[in-house]
């Protein structure tokens, strides 16, 4: 019978809207019983009008026509059809799984995943390298069937406590409710993460016309190496719930957090707190504030000093950052209101912190701060130990005060310390310290200039891995190229060794060695050959100042007296003069046979790192030349010689053998001496005191 074109359009109009409601079971016998209804030739009618195979509603029918039971609700299959499960199929697949995703509980710890995302599609991957073929569905279904899930990591582990964590936390609110309750200010400091001006990305979203964000540089290292950053440093003051950001553009140094201190101090704190006699500060063990700088005790001296305050602090233990007010109070605040928006100026850092308020009250304040605050100055042990602190007795390493002795000059400020700088630098100037006269000097600086900068400007390079950043907008180191090269040639000729300059000028170590050992390789490069001279006469600061300021006689005076003695002509054979030249003589072509031993001993150049100081030992080369000479005119014996020159014997006499070739080779005539003293005391009583002339022939 032939169907009509009227039922096909309505079969369709009825597939059309009732099939795509039913599950994959309704369908077929959905399909099946128009199917049926439709007699001959409706199998093939359904089929193509619902655009299914044929067999499909075929099967519908048998399904009809055996009279099957209504499955259970949710199921669209009777139970156990389709093919097993991969677990099923493979018992070691589960095990092998588990062993990749923890292998350091459960698996092999050389895992090739180990250290590898695991992905679902490299778990995929590996599974099958091991002969289980698995999908990356499959894991997926398996891992979340055994509580697995995608998790990231959790900042819960805080490492070893310290064991005064609990009782210094209860120690600072006893002093905070103490300062509060009798009306004194006190602050919580802290210094906020560097920020970089310009269109740079930050974290964060604010509200927009929807696709129009603000475009900003891909990366923040594509800003170039000029890219001016910020250093906020910010002061809490937690009775008032006020903040006060000092907006640094230098280095984040102790002497920038006191600084911002004593802004702070002058712009808000002596307005608020009029009658305070009191301070007292909460901040973190490190940074710049840390309790172990003496830079940070001397620079608060100074500000107790200055405002007859008695300044307490009290640091936070060590990994307790976060537990300081500042934190939570202030800069979590800061940067809730400058999030998504790019930091382009000064004036955008500043109205943005200004304007940072909560709903509590918070006031905050903010100025800009274009004081330079150089790295690496220092503070002696001695001269921290001369300030008025008072260690408290409850864990005094964190918890000390200040007081405000008035003596300006046992806590000098920042300024004060670079003038005396400058002076100290001034000093080591003098001809007859560096060998040269003013212009000679100035001839080496600027002939060592270009490659001081060139060098300069690749040791940044090195040190931002090869990106063009700058750590800051400007270069203010605390020594100039000129500086450098002044305290090199200083260091060079043997005036004083390292130490000496460290306390003379107030900076660390670190800086006098590494501008040191920097301008000595240009000055080797260029070939420039500095002359030591005679002897290390100053091995104290106070040393040299008193000889260049003139307080003592026209004196070259040593640390040690003896060495001068040993020059006495009574001794040598020969006059002072005599001997000076003879030693400015000797002096480079024995350092010149010293090194060339080594390279020996070495079998090659001087390895990077190693050291290659001018004071090697505790006698300068121009010590042993003298010990040289004194052996071979036999003033005395060998372990006497020791002594007076403070060394072992073994010591002197390799010195000795050294020097003795020497001697010989510029044919120097040493005739042995009348009398030959048997201790050492016998020879000091036998010479005579240094006339005034012979000091100044020898350094005029």
């Amino acid at each position: 019978m032939r169907i009509s074109d009227e039922v096909h359009r309505q079969l369709a109009r009825r597939f059309e809207v009732l099939l795509p409601h039913l599950n994959e079971r309704q369908q077929r016998l959905a399909l099946a019983t128009e199917a049926r209804l439709l007699g001959h030739g409706g199998v093939r009618l359904v089929a193509q009008t619902a655009q299914v195979s044929e067999t499909t509603v075929r099967k519908g029918v048998f399904e009809l026509e055996a009279g099957v039971e209504p499955l259970p609700e949710g199921r669209a299959r009777r139970p156990g059809g389709g093919r097993m499960r991969a677990e099923a199929v493979d018992p070691h697949l589960v095990p092998a799984l588990m062993a990749l995703v923890e292998p350091d509980e459960r698996g092999d710890p050389m895992s090739p995943l180990r250290w590898t995302t695991k992905s679902l599609r490299n778990l995929a991957a590996e599974l099958s390298r091991q002969g289980h073929r698995v999908t990356a569905p499959t894991v997926g279904r398996l891992l979340k069937e055994h509580g697995f899930s995608l998790q990231g990591t959790a900042k819960t582990l805080e490492g070893d406590q310290h064991p005064d964590r609990d009782a210094q936390f209860r120690y600072i609110n006893e002093q905070v409710k103490e300062h509060q309750a009798a009306g004194e200010p006190v602050i919580s400091v802290d210094a906020k993460k560097k920020e970089q001006l310009g269109l740079l990305p930050r974290a964060g979203q604010e509200w927009r016309p929807a696709g129009q964000p603000i475009e900003v540089e891909d990366h923040s290292f594509f800003a170039g190496p000029r890219v001016q950053t910020v250093i906020p440093y910010g002061i809490y003051d937690m009775t008032a719930n006020t903040g006060w950001v000092n907006v640094g553009v230098d280095h984040d140094t102790s002497a920038f957090a006191v600084a911002s201190i004593r802004r702070w101090w002058q712009a808000r704190g002596r307005h608020d707190y009029p009658a305070a006699s009191r301070l007292l500060i909460t901040a973190d063990a490190g940074g710049s504030n840390s309790y172990r700088y003496r830079l940070w005790k001397a620079e608060l001296a100074a500000f107790a000093a200055e405002t007859g305050l008695t300044v307490t602090v009290c640091h936070f233990p060590p990994g307790t950052s976060k537990w300081n007010k500042i934190e939570h109070r202030l800069f979590s605040h800061i940067t809730m209101n400058w999030r998504g928006r790019p930091l382009t100026s000064h004036e955008v850092i500043l109205n943005t912190i200004a304007a940072t308020t909560t709903q509590t009250g918070l006031r905050v304040e903010a100025a800009l701060d274009h004081g330079s605050y150089p790295t690496g100055i220092a503070v002696s042990r001695d001269q921290v130990q001369a300030l008025a602190i008072t260690e408290h007795a409850d864990r005094g390493r964190w918890n000390y005060s200040i007081a405000p002795t008035g003596d300006t000059a046992a806590a000098p400020r920042s300024d004060e310390r670079a003038t005396a700088r400058a002076q100290a630098l001034q000093m080591l100037a003098d001809s007859r310290l560096t060998g040269m006269n003013t212009d000679e000097l100035d001839a080496l600086r600027a002939r060592l200039a270009p490659d001081q900068k060139a060098r300069a400007e690749q040791r940044r390079y090195v040190l931002r891995g090869g990106r063009r950043v700058a750590t800051t907008g400007s270069n203010r180191a605390l020594l100039s190229d000129a500086d450098e090269v002044l305290i090199t040639v200083a260091y060079l000729r043997q005036v004083c060794p390292q130490k000496v300059l460290c306390d003379l000028l107030g900076i660390n170590p670190v800086t006098i060695g590494q501008a040191i050992k920097a301008t000595r390789q240009l000055l080797d490069e260029h070939k420039v050959s500095i002359t030591p001279t005679i002897a290390r006469y100053f091995t104290r600061a106070e040393d040299l100042r008193t000889w260049a300021t003139g307080s003592a006689p026209a004196k070259h005076t040593p640390t040690t007296p003896t060495r001068q003695a040993l020059t006495d002509p009574t001794l040598t054979g020969m006059s002072r003069e005599a001997l000076n030249v003879l030693l400015e003589e000797l002096i480079v072509p024995y350092a010149a046979a010293i090194e060339q031993r080594r390279h020996r001993q070495r079998g090659g150049n001087r390895l990077p790192g190693t050291r290659g100081g001018v004071f090697r030992q505790k006698i300068t080369d121009g010590d042993r030349i003298l010990a040289t000479i004194l052996y071979r005119r036999r003033v005395c014996g060998l372990g006497s010689l020791a002594e007076l020159f403070g060394v072992s014997r073994s010591t002197l006499w390799n010195a000795i053998n050294d020097a003795l070739p020497i001697l010989d080779a510029h044919h120097v005539t040493i005739t042995p001496a009348e009398h030959q003293h048997t201790t050492t005391a016998d020879l000091l009583a036998s010479i005579n005191e240094p006339h005034t002339d012979d000091h100044k022939n020898e350094h005029g």
